[in-house]
């Protein structure tokens, strides 16, 4: 931790589209439920650059503090909390106001962090392999010897698909562009690799490698368009993500030949609708990585005062699995 930076500092974006920028914030006081957390690491998510762009289903008021999950230590406690003290290892899915030196959430959003994991791997953890883990078991029944397509799958949460698809004994085929990229989808257990930037005819390759049970789209456009016509009967479609830009046009009749289920995966929603569903989710998949079920990628770190750079670099799409900021 940099304990030379000043306390309470954030990255602000002052209106949609605007460049954030470092400013010192006065400390919120704490009502009944929340807790303090000095932060030592924050993960990006493509959710963010949306947020920031006010694009995001869930933007809040502007001006905005990007960062949606982060690790730290409690530094405070507000009334009626009982399940952590002072100076506590946690990790928090807070959906927003992760880019600083402290933040301000319902205690109820934090989870113990076990001393098997990091701050780092902590920060980049929660979002990503908790999209994979209900979209791929609650939603979709993933099952073993199914074929799963993963596309984006050297991306934040493409990456966890295809570690989850793997360990659920699914026979998995990981969709990215370029062999780099694809070499760390086949490292983390995918079966059979599409170079989306070399195929040529991509659905041709799709339908080389299939027909699929589950589709599991975090880019959207024509990729996912050409996976829907790849895959089995009765599949089921998980859309995740529009990382390409373009929202998957899904045509109904495709649907309907083939008995095809299109399910939406938002993680935020369950923080309001099951947020138990969510806590279960992330205690077994720490408990996996307690075991060395899955080994979380982190591609880069950026220390607090680079943000800016990070958050470039994770609009590039260059970057593989998860990018985290440290302080």
């Amino acid at each position: 931790m940099n304990e030379s930076l000043p306390a309470n500092m954030a990255w602000r974006v002052a209106s949609p589209g605007a460049a954030p920028e470092l400013q010192r914030f006065e400390a919120a006081d704490l009502g009944p439920g929340e807790v303090t957390i000095d932060v030592e690491a924050t993960g990006l998510n493509f959710a963010d650059l949306l947020m920031m762009k006010g694009a995001y289903q869930d933007t809040p008021d502007f001006p905005l503090t990007p960062g949606l999950e982060v690790a730290g230590r409690i530094a405070a406690l507000g009334r009626g909390i009982s399940d952590y003290e002072i100076g506590d290892r946690v990790l928090a899915f807070t959906g927003r106001d992760g880019l600083a030196t402290t933040l301000v959430t319902d205690a109820a959003r934090c989870m113990p962090l076990p001393d098997s994991m990091n701050a780092v791997t902590a920060a980049g953890f929660q979002i990503a392999y908790a999209t994979s883990h209900i979209a791929l078991i609650r939603r979709a029944r993933l099952a073993a010897g199914q074929r799963l397509a993963v596309l984006g799958a050297a991306g934040g949460v493409g990456l966890t698909a295809v570690e989850i698809g793997h360990a659920l004994g699914a026979h998995v085929v990981a969709v990215a562009r370029g062999a780099e990229r694809l070499a760390v989808a086949g490292d983390a257990g995918a079966n059979g690799l599409i170079d989306s930037s070399a195929a040529g005819d991509i659905l041709t390759a799709l339908r080389a490698e299939g027909p699929f049970d589950v589709v599991y789209d975090a880019i959207g456009g024509k990729v996912g368009e050409a996976a829907l016509r790849a895959v089995a009967p009765e599949a089921r479609f998980l859309l995740i993500g529009f990382a390409s830009g373009d929202v998957t046009s899904l045509r109904a009749n495709h649907l309907l030949v083939k008995n095809t289920d299109v399910i939406g995966v938002n993680i935020g929603a369950y923080l309001s609708f099951a947020p138990e569903a969510l806590r279960q989710s992330l205690s077994e998949l720490i408990r996996w990585h307690a075991d060395g079920r899955i080994h979380p990628h982190i591609s880069h770190t950026f220390p607090f005062e680079r943000a800016p750079e990070a958050l470039e670099l994770l609009r590039s799409r260059k970057a593989t699995g998860k990018i985290v900021v440290t302080r």
